[in-house]
């Protein structure tokens, strides 16, 4: 029994403090209090932190920024310096290899004229050996023709005239 009148207490009670009418006043007055605390400890103390925390960070990305636009400005022209210098080289380059192709068909020119006119030079030499072996040639056979014909003409029993052999000999010669 001592349980269902401690029930019964408990149920004739108001149920939550916070609802409990006769209660309002020090609740109106702590929740001023508290409100009053935090707006203090805020305004004075972790907003300003807030604030220079947000100004620094801002600070920060507005010089990060510029300092990229200056290394993307640096780099641009970076870029253009060695494009620039790129071109340079190439036509450098270019001017040197002509001038190498240049120097090298003069002396093969050079070269080329010198063995021309050695070949010419042995060419001519040549022509004059082979014009005197056909010069001694003619004059072999002419020896060799005018013995034979001597000996011919012995054999079948005339007597060779020098004279009529060699105009014989120089007659068929000529063609």
């Amino acid at each position: 029994m001592a349980t269902e009148a401690t029930v019964a207490d408990a149920a004739s009670k108001p149920g939550m403090p916070q609802l409990d009418f006769s209660t309002f006043p020090n609740q109106i007055f702590w929740l001023v209090v508290t409100i009053v605390v935090i707006y203090l400890v805020l305004s004075r103390v972790a907003l300003p932190r807030i604030g220079a925390v947000l100004a620094e960070r801002a600070g920060t990305i507005t010089n990060d920024l510029a300092a990229a636009e200056d290394l993307k400005q640096r780099a641009v022209e970076a870029e253009e310096a060695y494009n620039k210098a790129l071109a340079e080289a190439r036509a450098e380059a270019q001017k040197i290899a002509a001038e190498t192709k240049a120097s090298i068909q003069a002396d093969l020119d050079k070269e080329l004229a010198k063995a021309d006119a050695e070949i010419a030079a042995r060419a001519a030499e040549s022509e004059k050996a082979i014009a005197e072996i056909r010069d001694s040639a003619v004059e072999s056979v002419k020896t060799v023709a005018t013995e034979t014909a001597a000996e011919l003409v012995s054999a079948l029993g005339g007597k060779a005239d020098d004279k009529a052999v060699a105009a014989a000999i120089a007659e068929q010669m000529k063609g």
